[in-house]
Parts: structure tokens; C-alpha cells; sequence
């Protein structure tokens, strides 16, 4: 599947290179993929194993993370904290997606689109990352490992994800400003005497 851009036309199919076939996409997304972003792409390999195969050895995840990230301390506990988090927030942000993706359960989704919307998703909530930056990275995984409509299926369940959460935690921003103000004319009101 080609990006679009300058060059991807022709190119975009397979070079020659030294009596090797190197796949022009494949060497150009590589060369340009941020560090934190080949992280998450490992975490979503190893998440897409979960969903496959749910009895797997977690000390094998570790192991594969840590290879797959050539053993970079920083990287590597990056990654391990964006999977524990998914991990351990699976059934909440299960059930998070599943009323913001109208009209697909998540058993119905691919397995690839679920897990990038799960880790999205996670970040968004869990982490300092800003939700649009989030959301951007999720939607590359999205074009990169998913179906055509994948990256336009992740982007509007993540924004509408990210709306609704602003919402509601703006809402009780402002209720509990309310109720601390409720608190005050309570206190000022009464007589200590």
C-alpha cells in the first residue's frame, strides 16, 4: 500500500538494490519513524498477540520489546509502561471505545484497528501526551498496519473519544468548583458563637 507523496508512483513498488528487492514504502517510513513512535508500534505488535493469543508468556513480551527496541533503557520502559497501562485499563477503555465506535462492537472491529483505538485511547486518558498528538500517532499505525479505511475509522472513534472525555471532565471541573463555592457561603453564613 503506498503513501501518497512525491516519488511513491513508480518507486513505491520495489527497487533493485545490490541484487535485493527493497520496498521503497517499507525503507522510507523506517527512516523517518520517530523513536517513541517504533515504540508504540511494538507495543501494538504485542497487543495484537494478546488479542490472538491470550495465554502467551508475558515475560516473552518483555523480551520481544526489548529486542525489537535494540535494549534502549529509555525506549524500552516507555514501551513497557504504555503496554502495562493498555493491559491493565483493557475492560474500562474496552468499554470506553465500544460507546464512541457507533454502530461496531469491538469483536467486530479488526483486530489491528482495536488495538491502535486501546492504545490511543489509553494515552489519551493516562499519559500527559496531548489527546491530538495522540490521535495523530494512532492514525499512522492505522495507515501503516490497517485496511484502507482504518486510518478514517481510528481517527473519528479517537476524536470523538477525545471530545466526549474533555466534556465530561469539564463538567465535573465545573461541578466541583460549584460545589466548593456552595461550601464557602455555607461557612461565611454560619455563626461560630
Amino acid at each position: 500500500m503506498c503513501r501518497g507523496g512525491a516519488g511513491d508512483g513508480a518507486a513505491a513498488g520495489q527497487a533493485a538494490l545490490s541484487g535485493r528487492q527493497l520496498s521503497y514504502h517499507n525503507f522510507f517510513t523506517r527512516a523517518t519513524m520517530t523513536r517513541r513512535s517504533r515504540a508504540r508500534e511494538v507495543v501494538l505488535q504485542v497487543l495484537f498477540e494478546d488479542d490472538m493469543n491470550p495465554g502467551h508468556s508475558l515475560t516473552r513480551s518483555e523480551r520481544f520489546v526489548r529486542q525489537r527496541l535494540n535494549h534502549d533503557p529509555a525506549l524500552v520502559e516507555f514501551a513497557l509502561t504504555l503496554l502495562a497501562g493498555v493491559r491493565h485499563h483493557r475492560p474500562e477503555l474496552d468499554r470506553m471505545l465500544a460507546e464512541r465506535a457507533q454502530n461496531w462492537s469491538l469483536r467486530r472491529m479488526a483486530v489491528t484497528d482495536r488495538n491502535v483505538l486501546r492504545l490511543g485511547a489509553y494515552e489519551i486518558l493516562c499519559t500527559e501526551m496531548p489527546g491530538r498528538v495522540a490521535i495523530n500517532e494512532a492514525v499512522e499505525l492505522a495507515r501503516r498496519y490497517g485496511a484502507g479505511q482504518s486510518a478514517h475509522f481510528v481517527n473519528g472513534v479517537l476524536d470523538r473519544f477525545l471530545k466526549e472525555t474533555r466534556q465530561r471532565h469539564e463538567s465535573s471541573a465545573q461541578q466541583q468548583a460549584g460545589a466548593a463555592v456552595g461550601d464557602e457561603q455555607e461557612g461565611a453564613g454560619s455563626d461560630p458563637s
